[in-house]
């Protein structure tokens, strides 16, 4: 008999209206572990009714009370990461090493929000006029929305709510349907860290609990992490129900490679960057672009890589694990067929691996395609699984038209030797994150992440001082007192002496 998984409301386990469930399967077997109870508008009015009478207490608790209750859910949170990234992988088949290396990442944003009071802080002016002075202060918004992708169920959720919580704000989060344990997890140990009931919740569901919380009147603001598509309908929509709203959407991420670059280097990165997680992150490359002549080589040397990739269980030392759902591969693995039909070659055939792991697993291997135009789907499409392509390109200056052409603008590598290039690369690319010889260039916590074009609706990037002011709104206060030793206060305009 399966489990349940149910909502987190008000501090407590809910049931909700229960009249909806979805399967939770583990990939790596294919067998369905749980039950999640699908939220209907009901349920998310009774989370957002919680959050809303919790937030006068907790905007009005002191930022030492703040501090101390993130402290301690940092320190629980350090102490049974293991026990959340075998969650992770159970639920998503991310390998155990990749599932502690996203709880890793969520957690600089704990630590970051741990420092919150010195972000916060206003500014103050003595005498802007005679005898009056002005300040500014940040104020909590109240009640926000957190939809996250099924890909990171911990470390996207931690972009979010650990500044919303340091900023005074209560919190309702929608995860993913598809691996929503860790959601609940994270509720808890909230709860045993402190936080007061209500603060924090958990509403699991589809579209329905979705837009409810978009046209909710009490939701001050949402952030979302998800498909550009989804990305523009929560925008659209909870910007027209006057929300503020950050929806970080989709991405074709590439990496340039030049002849002068390391290509033991390059190829390295580009076989970690396409594959791990297998290829389901919104950081991940997708695109490599190799300038000529170097592109035979490049592939040469990603093809003896690809061939050490252990595809398998990610309870079992692998290298790479499953993908979340079979509808998932199979739609994933259809590219494969679409991309020899509009004539890319590939180069390696994921579908014909040989897994370590159950056989009904969800598995797709390693899979590379060369002779990739920008017209095909496998380069127009975020595919969202582990499809790398290579296009090649005469120039840097072709390359460089390739990548900006793209509608999406989320992440761009260039792998190169060559100083003038790199910095001519970092100032024209058309990305909100740049890597110079990095693949992936996510930003520490202190910095913002976040994409440009179509892979960001809105224009303000997830945590980092960017999140700060989502979760925060500004206030100026000019303030005149009547002092007895300057004849009591004046009528009319200030004087100027």
């Amino acid at each position: 008999m399966t489990s349940q998984v149910n909502h987190w409301i008000g501090g407590t386990e809910s049931g909700g209206s229960a009249a909806r469930s979805s399967p939770v399967y583990d990939p790596a077997t294919g067998i369905v572990s749980a039950q999640v109870v699908l939220g209907s508008a009901s349920d998310v009015d009774e989370a957002v009714r919680a959050a809303r009478e919790a937030f006068p207490a907790w905007r009005d608790a002191s930022l030492a009370r703040r501090q101390t209750v993130l402290f301690t859910f940092r320190e629980l949170l350090n102490q049974r990461k293991s026990e959340l990234a075998e969650i992770i992988t159970a639920e998503h088949g991310k390998i155990l090493d990749d599932a502690l290396g996203e709880v890793a990442r969520g957690q600089e944003v704990v630590e970051f929000a741990c420092g919150l009071p010195h972000l916060l802080k206003g500014g103050y002016s003595e005498n802007a006029s005679t005898r009056v002075d002005v300040h500014s202060v940040r104020q909590p918004l109240g009640v926000v929305a957190v939809i996250s992708p099924f890909n990171f169920p911990a470390m996207v959720p931690m972009w979010f709510f650990p500044i919303a919580i340091a900023c005074g704000n209560t919190v309702v989060l929608k995860p993913s349907e598809k691996d929503p344990s860790a959601a609940v997890w994270l509720a808890r140990l909230w709860a045993e860290a402190g936080l007061p009931p209500g603060v924090f919740n958990v509403v699991h569901g589809d579209k329905e609990a979705v837009d409810r919380l978009l046209e909710h009147p009490d939701v001050r603001g949402v952030s979302f992490v998800g498909s550009t598509p989804i990305a523009r309908h929560v925008y659209e929509t909870a910007t027209r129900h006057g929300k503020r709203v950050q929806a970080l959407g989709g991405a074709k991420n590439h990496m340039v490679v030049l002849p002068d670059a390391d290509l033991d280097l390059a190829a390295d990165a580009a076989v970690n960057a396409g594959f791990g997680s297998a290829g389901e992150r919104c950081m991940a490359v997708s695109a490599v672009v190799a300038v000529e002549p170097v592109a035979d080589e490049l592939i040469r040397k990603i093809v003896e890589r690809m061939a050490r990739i252990r595809t398998g269980d990610g309870r079992r030392s692998c290298d790479m694990g499953p993908l979340v759902t079979a509808a998932h591969r199979d739609r994933v693995a259809s590219y494969l067929d679409a991309g020899v039909t509009e004539g890319a070659t590939l180069v390696v055939d994921g579908r014909k691996v040989e897994p370590d792991g159950a056989p009904d697993g969800f598995w797709l291997g390693p899979t590379l395609f060369d002779d990739v135009s920008p017209t095909m789907s496998i380069y127009t499409d975020e595919i969202f699984g582990p499809v790398l392509s290579v296009l090649r390109a005469e120039s840097f200056d072709n390359a460089m038209t390739l990548v900006n052409s793209n509608p999406y603008g989320n992440g761009a590598a260039i792998f190169t030797n060559d100083g003038g290039a790199a910095r001519r690369f970092e100032s024209e690319v058309e990305a909100g994150m740049v890597g110079i010889n990095v693949p992936i260039p996510v930003p520490m916590a202190y910095y913002s992440f976040g994409g440009w074009k179509a892979s960001l609706f809105g224009d303000t990037h997830a945590y980092g001082a960017e999140g700060v002011h989502f979760f925060t709104r500004g206030k100026v206060v000019t303030t005149r007192w009547v002092d007895p030793s300057h004849g009591g206060l004046s009528l009319g305009f200030p004087r100027s002496d």
